[in-house]
């Protein structure tokens, strides 16, 4: 039976969220006969993995070094498949920024937008620059670092007196930050597997933010799965999801983050994540599950259909 090395742990600021899903997906592909094993990258260097002889390894790191490209560099560098989509494709979604612009340029609905390096702040004077990127956006707008994951930094500012506050909280994450239009509305996410639109799930945080406590606290916030939404207009997210992931090259895995506005309908792209979370309160088996497919069963799609589009 093949051989698959589950990476999960590392040290990024989802630790612990990453080695919930590696458990998980761990036990999955051992309940489905494979030969598994779990590397902690911050315990297991990549002497121990190729010791080991993976036909393929399973990418369960969430946030910096397991979406941003980077793990998966060294992997195509020893020649070792994994999951997900190439290196390539996480650093165009890893990067918040770059994303929003490319789907710019794609005509891509997603919220207006502006985006600042901390050096460049420093030497222009920080007050100025963020209180007229914020006049042009207007209140309530969000803030956010441009390179993190989990909602890590993001800040919900509702006031020009909040405003350094919210800066300052983004930026102990990234060097860059983003300001970005709030929009009023319903939060949806659509996963995507082997470029399979999954079930959009509906995300109701008890308040108006899906924090980091919001995502991971079970309990706290209410999922409706498939989302509230007319047919017509989930053909339309449907239809924009596929799209922003074809655009990013992510359309192997990933998860497309969006708002419906409230007034026009207008399904907008906040980003995209490219290695789901597989905890028990995560949104892809969650909307795995609506379609009537097992844990086990979604763990073996992601893996089979990254091996058959990378053979």
């Amino acid at each position: 039976m093949m051989k698959v090395a589950v990476l999960c742990g590392g040290l990024s600021m989802e630790r612990s969220v990453s080695l919930s899903s590696g458990e998980r997906v761990y036990n999955a592909l051992n309940d489905l006969g494979y030969t598994a094993i779990k590397f902690d990258l911050s315990v297991n260097d990549i002497d121990e993995l190729l010791s080991w002889k993976p036909d393929v390894v399973y990418i369960a790191l969430h946030g910096k070094a397991g979406e941003d490209g980077s793990i998966q560099e060294v992997l195509d560098l020893y020649g070792l498949p994994y999951t997900g989509p190439d290196a390539l494709g996480c650093k165009l979604s890893f990067d918040k920024c770059l994303a929003k612009q490319l789907m710019r340029v794609e005509s891509i609905p997603t919220p207006d937008f502006f985006s600042f390096d901390e050096n460049v702040l420093k030497e222009v004077g920080a007050g100025k620059v963020l209180a007229k990127a914020a006049s042009e956006l207007g209140y309530p707008l969000v803030i956010k670092p441009s390179n993190q994951g989990s909602c890590f930094g993001v800040k919900l500012v509702r006031e020009e007196a909040d405003l350094p506050r919210g800066a300052v909280s983004a930026l102990s994450y990234d060097n860059r930050i983003i300001l970005e239009k709030f929009i009023h509305g319903t939060e949806i996410t659509v996963p995507i597997v082997g470029g399979s639109v999954f079930p959009a799930v509906e995300i109701k945080p008890p308040g108006e933010l899906f924090d980091f406590s919001a995502m991971y606290s079970a309990g706290e916030t209410e999922y409706f799965v498939p989302a509230r939404v007319s047919s017509g207009l989930m053909e339309k997210v449907n239809e924009i999801a596929l799209n922003t992931a074809k655009m990013l090259k992510v359309e192997l895995l990933c998860r497309v983050d969006m708002i419906i506005d409230e007034v026009s309908n207008v399904p907008y792209v906040i980003e995209v994540n490219t290695s789901p979370g597989m905890t028990p309160t995560s949104l892809l088996p969650m909307s795995a599950e609506s379609l009537g497919m097992t844990f086990e069963k979604l763990v073996e799609k992601v893996l089979i259909s990254s091996l058959t589009a990378k053979t």
